[in-house]
């Protein structure tokens, strides 16, 4: 197993789709790229800490290719967006790939160079692909949000993957 790290908005929606993106076996709603160790939601959503919303994905990779999910990434969510998704504002929603070795971080940078060069996009892409940094695990009421609650999802689009 690997593990690949997104930030793309609201973690809920996004959690909810790399969940049924086959060969995925786990996805966790959490917090990273910030200076405070072990951060609440209340301090990330204060736009102080740093963090941003992230999914850690837990995937197969006889399954499910790092690119397959990158490209996943970038398909649902506008990677455009400095700093927001839809309603949501702050640099805790900012895009960003968290990568765990040098062939994702190659990779993240070659799919994002492939989609600048598209044309796909009037404005450019603000996605920033960083080391990753701790990751804390946010409070277990995130955790599956829409399945605990029965709600629709956020931005994300579930059809193309």
């Amino acid at each position: 197993m690997e593990k690949a790290t997104f930030g793309a908005g609201c973690f809920w929606g996004v959690e909810s789709f790399f969940r049924q993106v086959h060969g995925v076996t786990d996805a966790v709603c959490g917090y990273a790229g910030g200076h405070a160790g072990n951060p609440t939601y209340k301090q990330v959503c204060s736009d102080k800490t740093g963090h941003a919303e992230v999914v850690e994905v837990t995937f197969d990779p006889a399954k499910v290719s790092y690119g397959k999910l990158v490209d996943a990434f970038f398909a649902n969510h506008d990677p455009t967006m400095l700093n927001r998704q839809g309603p949501d504002v702050g640099t805790q929603y900012r895009s960003v790939i968290f990568t765990h070795s040098p062939e994702q971080e190659r990779t993240a940078q070659e799919k994002k160079a492939a989609l600048e060069a598209s044309g796909k996009f009037k404005r450019p892409v603000v996605t920033t692909i960083e080391a990753a940094p701790p990751f804390w695990r946010a409070e277990e009421y995130h955790q599956r949000y829409f399945e605990k609650n029965g709600l629709p999802s956020c931005h994300v689009n579930f059809a193309e993957h």
